[in-house]
C-alpha cells in the first residue's frame, strides 16, 4: 500500500486506519470500506468500543445550529462493536490483512457495506462569507468508547472518538455511447424562410477537465442575421429532503452569430471547470476532503 490513513482519538486508546477513502459507486454495488481499529483495553474502563458509519446531509451553515434545532439530517448510520468481540465476522481483505501486519494483535478488522440507494458524496460551494463545515452529503467513518452503541443520553467525549471522512464517488464507463444530437427548426417574424439548426455532442461521456465538443451546423434561408447564438453548459441539481427541490446554475457560455442567407458550421471546444465558477454559490461538487480541492460534481448514472 502507498498509503495508509490513521486518526487516533485523543486519549490515545483508539486509532483507526483505512487504506483509502475513495470508494466508488458502481451503479449496481458499492466497494465495500473496510478498515482496522487498534483497541488498547487498558483504560476503557468497562466501556465497549465501537464503530460507525454514517452518511448524512448538512442543509445549512453549522452557525445557524441554535436551541438544540440542527441543520443536518443522517441518511444511513450503521454500528459494529469491536471490543469486546461480538459475533462472527466475514473473512479480512487483503486491504485489511496488510493493515493487521502493520497494527498487530490490538487491531480489529471491520467492514460496512454501503447500500445502493445512497447519493454520492457532494458539497455546495459556499458562499465568500459563510463559515463552518459546508452544505452537501458526506460519509464518516468514527470510532468511540461508549456504554452504549447509540444512547443519546450518553455522552461521548471528544478525546474517546477518533473520526475520519470517506467519499462515495461516481463510476463512469470507459467505453462510452454515441454523442446525443438534436435539430430544430424557426422562423423569423415577417419572414416566411426558416432558420434550421443541428448541435450534437462527440460522445456520451466526458471526464472532468475533458473539452467538449458542440457541433454547429446552421442554415439561415432568411435574409435576416442571426445576432447571437448561445452555448451554455448548466448544471442541474436534484435536493430531495422534505420536499423535492430542483436548481440550475451555468457554468460556461460561448456566443457567436450567422450572416443572412448564409450557412455556419463550427466545432467548439468547451471545457466546463471549477476554477472558472469559484463564485458561484450552491454549485454542487464532488465531496472535498481535507486540503484537498475538488471537481464539479460529477453526474449520478
Amino acid at each position: 500500500m502507498a498509503k495508509i490513513y490513521k486518526k487516533s482519538s485523543g486519549n490515545g486508546s483508539i486509532s483507526l486506519y483505512l487504506g483509502k477513502r475513495d470508494f466508488v459507486d458502481h451503479v449496481d454495488s458499492v466497494d465495500i470500506v473496510d478498515g482496522v481499529l487498534k483497541v488498547d483495553p487498558s483504560e476503557l474502563e468497562g466501556r465497549k468500543v465501537w464503530v460507525q458509519m454514517l452518511c448524512a446531509f448538512r442543509y445549512g451553515q453549522e452557525d445557524l445550529d441554535v436551541i438544540g434545532l440542527s441543520f443536518r439530517k443522517d441518511i444511513w448510520i450503521q454500528h459494529i462493536q469491536i471490543y469486546p468481540s461480538e459475533g462472527s465476522k466475514p473473512a479480512n481483505t487483503p486491504m485489511q490483512d496488510a493493515l493487521m501486519k502493520k497494527i498487530g494483535d490490538q487491531g480489529h478488522p471491520f467492514t460496512f457495506t454501503i447500500p445502493n440507494n445512497l447519493p454520492c458524496s457532494v458539497t455546495l460551494q459556499p458562499g465568500p462569507d459563510d463559515k463552518g463545515k459546508s452544505c452537501g452529503v458526506d460519509f464518516e467513518v468514527k470510532g468511540y468508547i461508549a456504554k452504549e452503541a447509540d444512547n443519546p443520553d450518553e455522552k461521548v467525549e471528544k478525546k474517546d472518538t477518533c473520526r475520519l471522512i470517506i467519499r462515495k464517488i461516481q463510476f463512469a464507463p470507459d467505453q462510452t455511447g454515441v454523442g446525443p444530437k438534436a435539430a430544430i427548426s424557426r422562423q423569423f417574424m415577417m419572414s416566411d424562410k426558416l432558420v434550421h439548426l443541428e448541435a450534437s455532442l462527440g460522445k456520451e461521456v466526458y471526464y472532468h477537465g475533458d473539452p467538449i465538443t458542440v457541433k454547429v451546423k446552421i442554415n439561415n434561408e432568411t435574409n435576416k442575421v442571426v445576432k447571437k447564438i448561445k452555448i451554455t453548459i448548466d448544471q442541474t441539481a436534484d435536493v430531495v429532503l422534505y420536499s423535492a427541490d430542483k436548481y440550475t446554475k451555468c457554468v460556461l457560455n460561448e456566443e457567436d452569430s450567422v450572416n443572412g442567407n448564409s450557412t455556419f458550421e463550427k466545432e467548439y471546444q468547451i471545457t466546463p471547470l471549477l476554477a472558472n465558477n469559484k463564485e458561484k454559490h450552491g454549485l454542487a461538487l464532488d465531496g472535498k476532503l481535507k486540503d484537498e480541492d475538488t471537481n464539479l460534481a460529477s453526474t449520478t448514472m
